[in-house]
């Protein structure tokens, strides 16, 4: 089994808050000490880091759920709790990250080492009874809950990060061609898909480093899903510079003007943007005769489509003839382009997920399918999800809230009645008619 694993579906909790206290002081000599109960610690939150040290997502193969430290619970005399520990998980480079947002996909790519991305904040903590004080109450007895942290599902796709990506037919001579300009060892053999996921070698010309991907041979249709289509074609998006193979020698009984013009329809299909990336031709196996009596019909053909005479080679990477003018004017190509790393962010950004502005206090009914209303808003959410239902006071606060909301109102006048159900965040209420008058 391959231990390269480029699609997940992870899950994330970003911890609770801790719990406020509803303390009193109690000293000797000190009457009506008053309250003193602190605050619950925030929940941490939870990070997706790129780490340069990754190039696979074999790590989520056998973890898929990861939570953050929960706030700690506040103490007596005003003492906060300790806030949870952040949770920072580590990605490779080239990292999609898709999950749904207020109804809505969302996609953020992690490109280079040091990003990092937000992915579920932590709860706040619960206010302790010192918060609840006035001069017409000054002994509260309550205390909120902490918060819940977001909780998240997560589908993480690796896109390959290269400067070059070799394209072509299977049995082409790309794997062999990566063998031969860098340290890679990609696995080669005499049989169609010898190479089943992408290899990454360095290469390097007079002090000028770039990365190249050996892509998964392509076929026919492959933009369209056949094959391993999609699996193979995501790893060439963000290649900046594409080489393309062709066994000019066809000796998978193929014509090389047909794959040629084959690999760049698929190309185009899946996307106009890649298709138009520069591409330089690589006419591989000019070691046989069979390469070399096609050369003078295949060239013009070449150059016919579309390519520039100086981006056309013969080489014979078997052999490595030709090897180094090809590389040379890669790197040319390169050093043209502008740089990868211009819209690299500095080391304290943190990208998040965009979420809609709307008013707090902005709430809405909806009934559910057992006819039961539920009320959503994000105030009255957050405030029942931070309300301890086994306290009076806690209970005669939410109250005061959804009638200052206007909640209340809305639910009379929506029909609901004495002793119905009313279903907020993961609370469901009993209506009664004199508790809300």
């Amino acid at each position: 089994m391959p231990d390269f694993i480029d699609e997940v579906t992870i899950s994330v909790k970003a911890g609770n808050g801790g719990d406020g206290m509803a303390t009193f002081r109690r000293e000797k000599y000190v009457p009506r000490g008053g309250p003193d109960g602190g605050d619950g610690g925030r929940g941490g939150d939870v990070y997706l880091a790129v780490s340069p040290h990754l190039n696979t997502l074999l790590p989520f193969k056998f973890q898929t759920r990861f939570a953050a430290e929960n706030g700690h619970n506040a103490g007596r005399q005003r003492m906060t709790g300790r806030s949870g520990e952040d949770l920072i998980i580590d990605v490779p480079p080239g990292t999609s990250v898709t999950t749904e947002i207020e109804g809505e996909q969302q996609t953020i790519d992690l490109l280079y080492p040091g990003q990092r991305l937000l992915v579920a904040r932590g709860g706040k903590g619960g206010l302790g009874n010192v918060h609840f004080a006035t001069s017409t109450h000054q002994v509260p007895r309550i205390a909120e809950l902490g918060e819940p942290g977001d909780e998240r599902e997560l589908h993480l796709e690796l896109k390959v990060i290269a400067d070059v990506g070799l394209v072509g037919f299977p049995n082409a001579g790309k794997s062999t061609l990566l063998s031969v300009v860098s340290a890679a060892r990609p696995k080669i053999a005499h049989y169609p898909f010898t190479t089943l996921t992408p290899n990454l070698g360095v290469v390097e010309l007079h002090d000028f480093t770039f990365v190249m991907a050996d892509i998964p041979g392509l076929i026919e249709g492959a933009s369209a899903g056949v094959g391993l289509g999609h699996d193979f074609l995501r790893h060439i998006e963000r290649t900046r510079v594409l080489v393309h193979v062709v066994d000019a020698a066809g000796t998978e009984g193929r014509d090389p003007y047909e794959d040629f013009v084959t690999i760049n329809a698929e190309l185009q299909a899946y996307s106009p943007e890649l298709a138009a990336r520069p591409q330089l031709v690589a006419l591989n196996k000019h070691d046989l005769p069979d390469a070399q009596a096609y050369d003078e019909l295949l060239t013009p053909q070449i150059v016919a489509w579309g390519i520039d005479p100086a981006n056309i080679f013969t080489i014979s990477a078997a052999t490595r003839q030709g090897i180094e003018p090809l590389i040379t004017r890669v790197v040319a190509v390169l050093q043209e382009l502008p740089s990868p790393h211009a819209s690299l962010p500095t080391s304290d950004d943190v990208l998040t997920f965009q979420f809609t502005e709307v008013d707090p206090n902005d709430f809405w009914l909806e009934e559910e399918e057992d006819g039961v209303m539920r009320v959503h808003g994000v105030k009255i959410e957050r405030l029942v999800s931070m309300t301890n239902f086994a306290q009076y006071e806690a209970l005669a606060r939410l109250q005061r809230v959804m009638k200052a909301m206007g909640i209340i109102e809305a639910l009379e006048a929506a029909g609901v009645k004495n002793g119905d159900f009313v279903r907020i965040e993961k609370a469901e209420l009993v209506w009664n008619e004199d508790s809300t008058r």
